[in-house]
């Protein structure tokens, strides 16, 4: 097997490795070559390669999102490693284990001019979960360049005695710090940065390893829940009549349904869900602004929960993070492994621990209590659900429209990947099908890197994958395409209203030619070039009629991958969403 010369670049490679990361997403460089020369010529990695540094970030962002494992991602010296930031800041707040390796050059070299040379070590300090600055492996000729005074020796021997010394003091903490983040990143599930200076030659290749790196095992963390916590919660939970239940982003099956089907039976319980829940009960309230947007202050307070379990991560809906603001619950429980947000300044107990554990020991001791809570509420959700289908009946071409009529026409078990702005908050007012896996990039919430993100979640996983957009995240990202891994079975439908649509549903002066300049960014782009450029299969839709047409046979089999731009009208779009809201009353 073809190795780099280098012991540093070795090293690296081992330890990921035997930490079983499979997936290295490389851009090409120069300083990083001593990582692509290992790892694209060991068999055990599955090797990508993708210029631009942001979408290849994002795209491991989406391999790594699926997998629930770390994967790799390798870059170059200087400006390279910054363009990596928009996805380490997603992975930091989405809880997604990235491994950021960037190649460096020696410090000797960094603030005296050289060429493609920045300040890279703790470059991420407030956005990753460790920085691991690496040595440079010694030699005899880097003495000249330290800054410590070197010893004079009697013998070449003794001369060279120190320096071996120095190298295995090199190594052993390179070696330490490495499985330091790499074991970080897997157990706590989110971004770790390694920082590894080369110094030339870069190029050179061995057959034979010159290292042998100790493998340091990941420290188990307990998640068992100690009794007198769980006494507590059981005994606080069984006296409240009003438990509300908010589950946020959260990943396909990772809450059990024998504990929910236990909650959905409780009377005293309402659980409110997320289009990124992936949680689906016929007793549990989706469409959380569907519910919640008309109410009354008498009706917030009959809402009010007294206990609010929170479970999974970020919360979409902007109206519920104020009723719960304004209208606070008794006590905020929050359940998970990593963080606890304290979202609506009223968390009181973060069970750290994941959400099968503590459900399955707190619906053992779940007594029944009376209560209307549900009842009442169930009402309400019926109601606004005539409202709604009435609404849709007689409701013009619109965006609205549009996600009516696809949301209806997602492909049965597949995973949809949703964009940023309006597409995400469309969507959350739709009832979407059990079988289908809902993931957005809610994180940061950015409309940059979501074609890439879901474009890498495509690569991995083995259900049929379709991306929702709006036109400005689309392109924003355009460089996502500029990918030869996409399979053939990946759609992309680009909502096209030329210009940011949320922007006219926000409060502001519309339709003057500063908000269409600077708020709105009115354009008159297409996605048809780009899709022909990158051998995508290209289909349009200007009306209900044509979009119902085009969508027959948009997810039949093909050899290339299909984009289906969908054109609406961009000056009612803010109109029919507000009446919609008026109407649900």
């Amino acid at each position: 097997m073809i190795y780099s010369a280098i012991p540093l670049a070795q090293t690296v490679i081992q330890l990921c490795k035997a930490k079983q990361i499979k997936h290295i997403v490389i851009s090409p460089g120069s300083r990083n070559a001593p990582l692509t020369i290992g790892f694209t010529h060991d068999p055990f990695f599955t090797c990508y390669s993708i210029v631009d540094e942001r979408c290849a970030a994002f795209f491991a962002l989406g391999i790594a999102q699926q997998l629930k494992k770390p994967v790799a991602v390798a870059c170059t010296s200087g400006s390279a490693l910054l363009n990596y930031y928009p996805a380490i800041s997603e992975a930091f707040y989405s809880n997604i284990p990235l491994v950021v390796l960037s190649a460096d050059r020696p410090k000797h070299m960094i603030g005296i001019g050289d060429g493609q040379t920045i300040n890279q070590p703790n470059v991420f300090k407030n956005h990753i979960l460790y920085s691991a600055n690496l040595k440079l492996d010694v030699k005899e000729e880097h003495n000249r360049f330290s800054s410590e005074p070197f010893p004079v020796f009697k013998t070449l021997e003794h001369k060279l005695e120190h320096v071996l010394n120095l190298q295995n003091h090199a190594q052993n903490s390179n070696e330490t710090e490495i499985n330091s983040a790499l074991n970080i990143a897997k157990a706590q599930q989110g971004p770790v940065h390694i920082n590894i200076p080369f110094d030339e030659p870069l190029y050179n290749r061995v057959e034979t390893l010159s290292v042998n790196p100790e493998v340091i095992a990941i420290e188990e963390e307990s998640l068992e829940l100690d009794f007198e916590t769980i006494e507590f919660c059981a005994d606080d939970w069984n006296a409240a009549e009003r438990k509300l239940v908010l589950v946020g982003v959260n990943g396909p099956n990772e809450i059990e349904q024998k504990y929910l089907d236990v909650l959905a039976e409780d009377d005293s319980v309402i659980v409110l869900t997320e289009t990124t829940s992936n949680v689906h009960h016929e007793a549990f309230f989706p469409s959380i602004d569907k519910l919640i947007t008309p109410l009354t202050e008498g009706e917030f307070k009959a809402l009010q929960p007294d206990i609010l379990l929170t479970i999974g991560g970020l919360i979409v809906s902007k109206r519920v993070k104020a009723f719960l603001r304004t209208y606070k619950p008794k006590q905020h429980w929050h359940v998970g492994q990593t963080k606890a947000n304290d979202t609506f300044f009223s968390l009181n107990k973060h069970i750290k621990t994941t959400p099968n554990q503590f459900l399955s020991q707190l619906t053992i001791r779940i007594t029944v209590v009376e209560s209307d809570y549900k009842t009442y509420w169930n009402r309400v959700k019926e109601y606004r659900e005539l409202k709604h289908d009435a609404y849709l009946a007689d409701m013009l071409y619109s965006d609205f429209k549009v996600f009516d009529v696809l949301i209806k026409t997602l492909r049965p078990k597949s995973v949809l990947q949703l964009g940023n702005s309006s597409t995400i908050r469309y969507a959350q007012l739709f009832n979407l099908p059990a079988d289908v896996e809902v993931f957005c990039n809610r994180g940061t919430s950015g409309i940059d890197g979501s074609t890439s993100t879901a474009i890498g979640c495509a690569v991995v996983t083995p259900k049929p994958t379709t991306l929702i957009s709006g036109d400005l995240s689309f392109l924003y990202d355009s460089n996502a395409l500029w990918n030869n891994y996409i399979p053939s079975n990946f759609r992309i439908i680009v909502i096209n209203n030329e210009g940011g649509g949320i922007f006219r549903i926000l409060p502001g002066h519309k339709n003057t030619e500063n908000f269409d300049c600077f708020f709105e960014t009115k354009h008159h782009l297409t996605a048809k070039h780009l899709a022909e450029m990158y051998k995508f299969e290209y289909q349009s839709a200007s009306n209900e009629y044509e979009l119902v047409s085009e969508l027959n046979t948009f997810y039949s089999e093909s050899k290339s991958p299909k984009l289906l731009e969908i054109f609406t009208p961009s000056t009612i779009n803010d109109s029919i969403l507000i009446d919609y809201f008026k109407a649900l009353k």
